[in-house]
């Protein structure tokens, strides 16, 4: 009986002890952003850029249109995305103007000129932590994220953190600025998961409510994302080991 005893309370305190291993460090939303810039900054150096597919799925049932796109993207070592429409099929003004859009509108933010002025930063955001919470099995933190201005390109909601590799798990919201008169709402739900060491985009799922069309769901799946980094490193490398500091994230603060 005394052994019994002993396996359950050696049990507790176990579980407490991991308990209390999985609870990751308190911080201010601050300090969790400064590093999440460093290792989004470690992790693009090591990768030397990525591959992927995605496709874009449009539905509006009030006009009872529908309308597909796969493409292919290729991010460079700098972060600027180049996309190629692989085919296409469905309604051809939703796919003209709304998905091939995106897609300029895309590559435009992630241009050199354009990047600093999007990237979750002080420069652009106000941060506030709200909670943590687990996210498929892990600890992440719940960000609360306004815009320092009103700006299409940026975005007011929340975001969770992975508290043990610093990376956007999730990221919900509206945008700062009504990109129509004729839009009503407009609501995201932007989601990542990890492969190897990295983590890379898995859906996006966009909501417009407008006054003429009515309610038009546009769903992103992304897959097949690779690292560009050689096939040889890709089972070993750390982000961590390139060299950044978080200075430079609040040095213009």
């Amino acid at each position: 009986m005394r052994n019994v005893i002993t396996s359950a309370l050696i049990l507790c305190w176990a579980l407490a002890a991991a308990a209390q291993m999985a609870q990751p460090p308190a911080m201010t939303a601050d300090e969790v952003m400064a590093k999440v810039f460093v290792r989004d900054r470690q992790r693009e150096k090591v990768s030397q850029g990525y591959t992927g597919n995605r496709r874009y799925i449009f539905d509006n049932r009030r006009l009872h249109k529908h309308s597909e796109m796969l493409v292919s993207v290729k991010g460079d070592p700098i972060g600027a995305k180049h996309f190629e429409v692989v085919s296409e099929e469905g309604w051809k003004s939703a796919n003209t103007h709304v998905l091939r859009k995106m897609l300029a509108s895309e590559t435009e933010t992630s241009g050199p000129a354009m990047r600093a002025k999007t990237l979750l930063t002080p420069d652009n955001y106000n941060f506030s932590l709200l909670q943590i919470e687990s996210v498929a099995g892990r600890p992440t933190y719940v960000i609360a994220v306004t815009p320092r201005r009103h700006d299409k390109y940026l975005f007011e909601g929340q975001i969770w953190i992975d508290a043990v590799d610093y990376a956007l798990v999730r990221a919900t919201g509206k945008p700062a600025s009504n990109p129509s008169f004729w839009t009503r709402s407009i609501h995201f739900v932007h989601q990542y998961q990890k492969s190897g060491e990295f983590w890379f985009p898995s859906t996006t799922e966009s909501v417009t409510q407008a006054w003429m069309f009515g309610r038009t769901e546009v769903t992103i799946r992304y897959f097949d994302y690779v690292p560009n980094m050689a096939p040889e490193r890709n089972a070993t490398a750390t982000p961590e080991k390139a060299s950044f500091s978080e200075a430079n994230y609040v040095k213009n603060r």
